[in-house]
């Protein structure tokens, strides 16, 4: 299986991945990335804190887009070489986060695509926003 190369890229080309965020996520990536901020893990601690209940890690969600860059666009054997990443809202535990990935810039000489990526949530507020630079396949 083989992505989409540079020269079968177009500028407004997007893909998206949709994922309901759950409690066993969030333990998962606490264990996997080793962040155990209460904020994350603790309930009665959580509530004490900004957001009144605890939220998914931001990077969690993030890792989303890695998702579609990956596996939809531009795909299997793409590079992902950088990622810009704005958080505007946090994610909840059972919220649903829609990652999409958008080209926004072609550089065939140097076979990179810069992509607008954003992450939305089920009620259509953007989580985060930002933009990633690839690698797509070769032909």
């Amino acid at each position: 299986m083989k992505g989409i190369t540079i020269g079968e890229m177009k500028i407004g080309d997007s893909a998206s991945f949709t994922k309901t965020i759950s409690e066993t996520d969030v333990y998962l990536y606490a264990g996997i990335s080793g962040d155990f901020n209460p904020a994350h893990v603790n309930q009665t601690e959580a509530e004490k804190g900004m957001f009144g209940k605890r939220i998914a890690h931001g990077m969690l969600s993030a890792g989303l887009i890695s998702t579609v860059l990956g596996t939809l666009l531009p795909g299997p054997g793409t590079i992902y070489m950088g990622q810009e990443l704005r958080f505007t809202k946090p994610v909840a535990i059972g919220d649903t986060i829609t990652a999409t990935a958008t080209v926004a810039e072609l550089i065939p000489e140097k076979n990179r695509a810069i992509l607008d990526t954003v992450c939305t949530n089920q009620n259509g507020d953007v989580v985060i926003k930002g933009k990633a630079t690839v690698m797509p396949p070769k032909a």
